[in-house]
């Protein structure tokens, strides 16, 4: 007797590549998910850096435009 495979797949053979199927299309969909999550955090990242930049630029603009502080008197000390 020759083993022979049959032409119609077993319930097995079809839950199986249902399955395959399905983690697959779950793992497109989850790559897609990471490439988003990822560009929306570096658009905040650049976001957050010009903020930061621009309120350094206004605070060097600030200290500029105040005057130099005198400088203070030395205290004398006292004798005991």
């Amino acid at each position: 007797m020759s083993a022979r495979k049959s032409a119609v797949p077993s319930p097995e053979a079809i839950a199986r590549s249902q399955r395959q199927r399905l983690a697959a299309e779950e793992g497109v969909r989850a790559i897609a998910d990471v490439e988003r999550q990822g560009l929306e955090v570096r658009k905040n990242m650049a976001r957050l850096r010009e903020l930061r930049q621009a309120k350094e630029a206004a605070d060097a603009a600030a200290a500029e435009a105040m005057p130099a502080p005198a400088p203070k008197k030395r205290a004398r000390k006292s004798p005991k």
